[in-house]
């Protein structure tokens, strides 16, 4: 059994029991302890005048109580521990990352506003905490059709960036088909038709380049990409899928009864040193019909 537990927020809301189910199954499958916590916005008054000191208690928080029961009665579980504490969502969820081997959170909670599709706390935890974090939708949310094959059977779909490839994107996308019986759908797009500002001319001109080079040149890129994870699963069958336009508009549409969604995140670079999440990650997020799973760069390349 790993020593990190798979960590779920709770927060009393529907959209949060349904990220619960999903860490609940994810922590049998890796064999994991569960850890349950509710961040308290604020800490509980003494009385009038008193200010606020110390964690709250898990024994007698309403939401951990609303948890326990919605748990009675699950024959197989994991070993599950309780935890209440106090501050802002957004600054206590990240720093759990650090010990955990995963954050996983409701699309929205009892915050902000009913028409938002992912909360400001969840956005924050994504782009912040050190370790994976998985955002699950509220079931049935509706997508466009997609452009890809999709066959019945569980699958992991991952943003393949062939220009900047990253490797725990995909290594987590291959480990997590394997754990699921799953198979791995790499989507790799390509912008098209490519369009390039001419300083000469002061307009946008579009190149002289030949769409099917552009394709094969994406495809024998993302195969080598795909290589050494294909040989590190073998079980594991990855399908590579090369598609002009839309990266985060191809990924929402193949979302559609996927078992994840797997993208990352922004690398630190040296002009822009704070930890980002980039427009096409952000979309999925907001979007996605499937749980999604925002990957941090390995440690060696922050």
């Amino acid at each position: 059994m790993s020593t990190q537990p798979v960590i779920a927020a709770v927060d009393g809301s529907d959209d949060s029991l349904v990220a619960l189910d999903w860490a609940f199954e994810t922590a049998l499958l890796r064999e994991a302890p569960l850890r349950l916590v509710h961040v308290q916005q604020y800490a509980a008054w003494d009385g009038p005048g008193a200010m606020p000191s110390g964690q709250p208690s898990s024994e007698n928080d309403p939401v951990l109580d609303r948890v326990r029961r919605y748990l009675e009665g699950r024959v197989e579980r994991p070993a599950t521990e309780y935890s209440a504490l106090a501050g802002a969502a957004g600054t206590v969820l990240p720093e759990l990352g650090s010990t955990a081997q995963l954050l996983v959170l409701g699309s929205r909670g009892r915050g902000g506003f009913a028409g938002l599709l992912l909360g400001s706390s969840g956005m924050i935890t994504a782009r912040d905490a050190e370790c994976p974090v998985v955002v699950v939708p509220k079931p049935g949310r509706k997508v466009a059709d997609a452009a890809l094959p999709i066959e019945p059977g569980p699958r992991v779909v991952v943003g393949l960036q062939v220009d900047s490839p990253d490797e725990a994107t995909l290594a987590f996308a291959f480990a997590e088909a394997a754990r699921r019986g799953a198979r791995v759908q790499a989507v790799a797009a390509y912008a098209w038709p490519l369009h390039l500002w001419s300083a000469v001319a002061a307009e946008v001109m579009s190149p002289l380049a030949d769409q099917d080079a552009v394709e094969a040149e994406t495809r024998t890129l993302a195969d080598g990409l795909l290589a050494a994870h294909r040989e590190r699963h073998p079980d594991v069958r990855a399908e590579t899928y090369v598609v002009p336009g839309d990266a985060a508009g191809h990924l929402v549409a193949a979302s559609r009864d996927a078992s994840l969604v797997v993208v990352g995140r922004h690398r630190r670079r040296l002009l822009a040193p704070a930890r980002m999440m980039g427009s096409v990650t952000q979309a999925v997020l907001l979007h996605a019909a499937a749980p999604v799973a925002v990957v941090p760069p390995a440690p060696a390349e922050e």
